[in-house]
């Protein structure tokens, strides 16, 4: 047996009942961040832009704004629905790692959004490790196949 389905059945052994609804609404809050995203990128430009990085042109900032906005609704999605949960929460953490070490250092008034953002972490570390629990389309699709 691998590795990676060693580390699988831990995840599925040891998943509390309450991490589901947690996932559930981690996933829709990065759902929604996504979209609010959408809905305002001069916003999420003016961030990026801000950071001040040498070499960044329009294109990289484009990049970045399709990046994020991208795996905040597809990957909340797809946590949220517990379909490859741990992907999806993978893919995540790039952008919340950057959102905890350099987008809240910039800002002037004190835990603006940082524990916020501390905790969607914390629970996307958790739920790459332990994936996506009993309830999930992940969890049903493989009782199908079991069926069969």
């Amino acid at each position: 047996m691998s590795t990676f389905n060693k580390f699988e059945q831990w995840g599925d052994r040891h998943h509390p009942a309450l991490f589901d609804v947690i996932r559930i609404a981690l996933g829709l809050f990065l759902l929604l961040k996504g979209y609010a995203f959408l809905q305002n990128k001069p916003f999420l430009e003016d961030m990026i832009i801000g950071l001040n990085v040498k070499g960044i042109n329009s294109g990289t900032v484009e990049a970045i704004m399709f990046y994020v906005i991208f795996v905040h609704m597809a990957g909340g999605l797809l946590i949220m629905l517990g379909i490859l949960t741990r992907l999806a929460s993978l893919l995540q953490l790039p952008v919340i790692i950057a959102a905890i070490f350099v987008l809240n250092n910039l800002r002037s008034y004190i835990n603006s959004d940082l524990w916020l953002t501390v905790f969607c972490l914390l629970f996307l570390v958790v739920f790459t490790i332990i994936g996506s629990g009993p309830l999930s389309l992940d969890q049903f699709l493989r009782k199908d196949k079991t069926e069969l």
